[in-house]
C-alpha cells in the first residue's frame, strides 16, 4: 500500500493519439468498474468523428465511458472522452465545459487545453498520462500538470505504438514516472487503497 498525505488525489487525465484505441482499451480495461476517480481523455479524432470511440471504449472497459458533455460535474468511476471537433476543458468547480476555439497543436480536441485547464482546477489533486502518439500534443500540459503539484507518468516510448507523444513529454515535462503499457493500469489501481481514497507516497515519486 502507498501512502500520501494531504487531500489525495482527485482526478486523472489521458492524453493519446496514434495508436491510441489499444493503449486506452489496455489502460481502461485494467480498471475496476467503481474507481474512485473521474478519469478525463483526449483522443485524437477526425472532426467528422461520432460517438463511436466512447461507445467501443464503453463495451470494452470496466468503467463507463462517454463523452463529454457541457457542464457536467466529473464523477468518479466515469470516464469522460473528448468529443471529435472539440477542446474538453474543466472548470474551476469541477465541471466540464466544451470549446471551439481554434485548433491547437493541430488538434481539436487537444491534450494540452484539457491537460492545463485540469491542472489549474484539480492543483495536487491531478494525475497527467500521456500514452502514444505521432504529434507533440500533451508536453505543454503534463508540465502545466507538474507545476501545479499533480503527479505525471508517461508510457515508455521504447513500447509505444507511436513514440513522438511520449518522447515529447518526457523531454519537455521529466514526468515522475515512466511505465510500459502493461503497469498503467496497475499503477491507477495502486494509488487507491481499500477504502477507495487515492493516495501516493512522496518518496515514490521517481521511481520507475
Amino acid at each position: 500500500m502507498v501512502e500520501r498525505k494531504g487531500a489525495g488525489f482527485r482526478a486523472v487525465v489521458i492524453a493519446a493519439s496514434a495508436g491510441g484505441l489499444n493503449a486506452l482499451r489496455e489502460v481502461l480495461g485494467g480498471l475496476p468498474p467503481a474507481y474512485p476517480l473521474p478519469i478525463l481523455v483526449v483522443q485524437h479524432l477526425g472532426p467528422s468523428a461520432g460517438s463511436d470511440f466512447a461507445d467501443l471504449l464503453n463495451e470494452l472497459c470496466p468503467p463507463q465511458v462517454k463523452e463529454a458533455e457541457e457542464g457536467e460535474l466529473a464523477r468518479p468511476g466515469v470516464v469522460y472522452v473528448a468529443p471529435a471537433n472539440y477542446h474538453l476543458l474543466v472548470e474551476k468547480d469541477g465541471r466540464l465545459a466544451l470549446s471551439t476555439d481554434p485548433a491547437v497543436n493541430y488538434a481539436r480536441p487537444s491534450a494540452d487545453v484539457l491537460f492545463e485547464s485540469a491542472a489549474d482546477a484539480f492543483k495536487a489533486g491531478l494525475i497527467g498520462i500521456v500514452l502514444t502518439g505521432a504529434n507533440n500534443d500533451g508536453s505543454a500540459g503534463l508540465k502545466r500538470v507538474k507545476e501545479q503539484g499533480g503527479f505525471t507518468v508517461v508510457q515508455d516510448p521504447n513500447e509505444a505504438e507511436f513514440d513522438a507523444m511520449p518522447c515529447s513529454a518526457l523531454e519537455a515535462a521529466a514526468p515522475d514516472r515512466v511505465l510500459p503499457l502493461g503497469r498503467i493500469a496497475a499503477f491507477l489501481r495502486e494509488v487507491s487503497d481499500s477504502s477507495g481514497q487515492p493516495s501516493l507516497r512522496r518518496a515514490d515519486r521517481g521511481r520507475r
